[in-house]
C-alpha cells in the first residue's frame, strides 16, 4: 500500500527569490496608513532639506523633465507577500542628492498626508532607490501612491513612502511613522526585520 497519496506533489522547493516569511502573489494589493490623497500636479512639488536647512525644489513639470530610469524589480511588504518582476520609471535619488552639498547619513522622507519613513541615506544611492512616477508602462496610480512615490526595492514596503513630496536630510536617525509605533528601523525582509527587536 502506498503511504502517498496519488496527485500529492509536497509543499515544493520554496523559490530562491522569495524572502524568508513572504508568499508570492501576483496582484498589487493596496496598504495605506491613512486616506489616499489625491494631488493636483499644478501643486505638486518634491524638495530635498540638507542637514544645513539648504532646499531644492522641483515642480511635477521640472520633476518629469529629470534623467530618468525604468527598473524591474521585487517587492516585498512587511504584510508577508512579495511580487515579483515589477516594472517602474522614475528618476534616481543619487540624482536628487547629487544636486545639494550633504554629508548626512540619514534621510526622512515626508509624504502628502503626513506620512514620513527614515532610510538610510547609503539605501538611497548606488541604483538602490528612485522616485517612481510610472508603473507597468503607465502614470503611477493614487492607490499606489501616484503622482510619485519612493521606491526602495532592498527593504520592506512601507520604506517606499506614497505620494512623496521630500527628503530631509540630517545627521541623526529619525523614527517615522511606523518606525515610532514598533516597527523595524531598517526593515531587510531577507533578515525579517518587521518589528523592533527582529
Amino acid at each position: 500500500m502506498s503511504v502517498i497519496s496519488r496527485g500529492f506533489r509536497g509543499r515544493g522547493r520554496p523559490d530562491a527569490n522569495l524572502p524568508p516569511g513572504q508568499y508570492l502573489t501576483k496582484d498589487f494589493p493596496v496598504l495605506s496608513a491613512g486616506p489616499t490623497p489625491r494631488i493636483d500636479l499644478d501643486r505638486w512639488a518634491f524638495t530635498l532639506t540638507t542637514e544645513s536647512g539648504e532646499q531644492r525644489r522641483w515642480s511635477w513639470e521640472e520633476f518629469r523633465a529629470l534623467p530618468s530610469e525604468k527598473v524591474t524589480v521585487d517587492l516585498h511588504c512587511v504584510t508577508k507577500w512579495s511580487k515579483f518582476g515589477t516594472t517602474w520609471e522614475g528618476v534616481p535619488v543619487e540624482a536628487l542628492l547629487d544636486e545639494v552639498d550633504t554629508a548626512a547619513d540619514f534621510a526622512l522622507a515626508h509624504s502628502y498626508g503626513g506620512y514620513t519613513t527614515n532610510i538610510p541615506v547609503e539605501d538611497l544611492v548606488d541604483g538602490k532607490a528612485w522616485v517612481a512616477y510610472r508603473y507597468d508602462g503607465e502614470e503611477l496610480e493614487p492607490e499606489h501612491g501616484g503622482p510619485a512615490r519612493l521606491l526602495v526595492p532592498h527593504l520592506y514596503l512601507w520604506k517606499s513612502a506614497k505620494w512623496v513630496k521630500g527628503i530631509r536630510l540630517g545627521d541623526e536617525d529619525e523614527p517615522g511613522f511606523w518606525e515610532s509605533v514598533g516597527y523595524h528601523n531598517y526593515g531587510d525582509p531577507w533578515r525579517e526585520q518587521r518589528y523592533w527587536g527582529d
